[in-house]
């Protein structure tokens, strides 16, 4: 009896079987990385993604600043924390500055502390000493910044910069973030040390490819300390790369100055509160996409409807907080109003409707002109108009809300 042969397997069988199984491995692959991979998880979302750096002198942080940034639409905002930020902490269960839980071995205390300020979570986190910096900064071939006034002074050294443009190289970066001048203020210290880091971000990108490359990159990653580990911060560089840096804005928790066991402390207003909304209204805004987004800043007058002295220059303090210029303080022309009013000239309802939310204002009334009916001229008006809002503080606002 004759046994009956095995049926042949036609090539083409064998070959889809192979592309079956190969899309398979590939497709086990790709989720064990997206499972095991942070970053990849992250900027694969639609979070909005929160980065710590901290520039480190003699083992204290000289600058603290948590960049937000949301992936799917590429925009960024940073926040300065200064180290003076006065906060209850759990560990010693007192009032100190926030920088006291600093260890230069240990970030994560630091970062708890942040994170619990913020009420958002930090993805996260570099250290640079400023040793390293000036080294980074060499390893990019400088970092260019603008200065608005020359700089020609003698301080334990001759400290010098021209007006305009300059490419500065290590040590002038180094200099540039530490000087302070007798006729400066803490304000002003800040402010060049926040455009110097949004430069530093800047100059990042431009750089990115040139410091992902072999040698290089492992030079530029042993300046950084990091709990992250180096694939993970390529893949994180690769992205803050894309952020569009001329139009990052720079936000610093605003407080009252007390002086609490001999230290001046900043302590933030409404008990915190205040930089949470801050911080939440900014995440929200980084998810605008070019289309739904309002791209401007928008000015304020604040008018004091009540008989509370000093609520409108208070006010104006809030709504600094969320990037609002404000033009005018004064009082209204009665202290008797009983609701909290907005007045939009601006001609964006959305936005006006935004400004409300902050204070859970609903009370606006829209005052700008049908431009295409009436004929005015945009531009005309806007010279004319004083401010995009005017707000008139009644007896219904608590000095951070309205209150229904």
């Amino acid at each position: 009896m004759k046994m009956a042969k095995p049926a042949k397997t036609e090539p083409s069988t064998l070959l889809l079987i192979f592309i079956v199984a190969l899309l398979a491995a590939g497709t086990v692959f790709a989720v064990l990385t997206f499972r095991s991979d942070p970053v990849e998880r992250l900027l694969s979302g639609d979070n909005t993604v929160s980065v710590l750096f901290v520039i480190e002198d003699a083992g204290k942080p000289l600058s603290s600043y948590v960049l937000m940034y949301h992936p799917a639409t590429k925009r960024a905002a940073v926040f300065d924390i200064p180290g003076s930020i006065g906060r209850l902490i759990p560990s010693i269960n007192q009032v100190a500055r926030l920088d006291s839980v600093y260890d230069p071995r240990r970030i994560a205390p630091f970062r708890t502390e942040l994170q619990r300020l913020l009420g958002n979570d930090i993805s996260f986190s570099f250290v640079i000493t400023l040793k390293n910096l000036g080294e980074l900064i060499d390893l990019m071939e400088g970092v260019e910044v603008f200065i608005p006034i020359q700089i020609d002074e003698y301080q334990d050294g001759y400290i010098r910069f021209p007006a305009g443009l300059n490419i500065l190289d290590g040590d002038k970066s180094k200099l540039f973030i530490t000087y302070e001048l007798a006729e400066e203020n803490d304000e002003l210290i800040n402010a060049r040390r926040q455009h110097f880091f949004t430069r530093f971000i800047k100059r990042l990108g431009e750089q990115n490819e040139y410091l992902g490359n072999g040698a290089v990159q492992k030079v530029f990653h042993s300046r950084l300390y990091s709990e992250t580990d180096r694939r993970s911060r390529v893949r994180l560089f690769s992205q803050l790369a894309e952020i569009n840096t001329e139009r990052i804005t720079v936000q610093s928790p605003q407080g009252t100055v007390r002086e609490i066991s001999g230290e001046a402390l900043i302590i933030p207003h409404h008990d915190g509160s205040l930089i949470q909304d801050v911080v939440r209204q900014t995440a929200s805004r980084l998810t605008q996409t070019e289309s739904d987004m309002v791209d401007r800043g928008f000015t304020v007058e604040i008018l004091n409807g009540t008989g509370t002295a000093g609520l409108a220059g208070r006010t104006a303090e809030l709504l600094r907080s969320f990037g609002y210029n404000v033009l005018t303080v004064a009082n209204a022309d009665r202290s008797d109003y009983s609701r909290t009013l907005i007045i939009d000239r601006s001609g964006y309802e959305q936005s006006a409707e935004a400004f409300g939310e902050l204070i859970r204002c609903r009370n606006i009334r829209f005052d700008s002109p049908d431009f295409e009916t009436t004929g005015t001229d945009f531009f005309d008006y806007n010279l004319e108009r004083r401010s995009d809002f005017t707000l008139i503080l009644g007896r219904d606002f608590n000095g951070r809300y309205v209150a229904n």
